[in-house]
C-alpha cells in the first residue's frame, strides 16, 4: 500500500493482493520504520462509518472505510473512493483510496501485482 499526503489530502493505492486481504479481513496495514519511532498507515472496515473516515493517533494514520463500500470491491470494477471531511471548525480533509494501476511511464517499481491500466 502506498501512502500519498499533501496538504490536507491522504491518498491510499493498494495493489490487487492488498484489496484482496482488506476485502478478506477488513484490514490492511504498512509500516516505515525510522529507527527512533515507527509510522503507521492503515486502512480499516468499520460498521458505523457511512463514507471514509480519517484519525492520526499513535504515529498512525487510520482510515475507516464503511464495511458496505469493502464488500466486493476486489472483484468490482470500482477503482476507489473519496470523502472530504469538513470538522467542525471548517477544516477540510480530503481522502481518497484507490486500486492502484500500472504506470504508464517508465518505472523501476514492481508493478506485477498492480491492476491493469484502463488507458493502456
Amino acid at each position: 500500500m502506498k501512502i500519498r499526503i499533501r496538504g490536507n489530502s491522504i491518498r491510499y493505492r493498494l495493489t490487487k493482493s492488498e484489496v484482496e486481504t482488506f476485502c478478506a479481513t477488513g484490514r490492511y496495514e504498512e509500516s516505515t520504520n525510522f529507527g527512533n519511532s515507527v509510522f503507521t498507515y492503515v486502512l480499516e472496515a468499520k460498521e458505523a462509518t457511512a463514507v471514509l473516515d480519517a484519525e492520526f493517533k499513535d504515529n498512525t494514520i487510520t482510515l475507516f472505510m464503511s464495511k458496505e463500500m469493502s464488500v466486493g470491491w476486489y472483484t468490482s470494477n470500482e477503482i476507489g473512493f473519496r470523502h472530504t471531511l469538513v470538522r467542525a471548525d471548517n477544516f477540510e480533509l480530503s481522502l481518497l483510496v484507490e486500486k492502484d494501476f500500472v504506470c504508464m511511464d517508465e518505472t523501476i517499481e514492481d508493478q506485477c501485482d498492480n491492476y491493469p491500466n484502463p488507458k493502456a
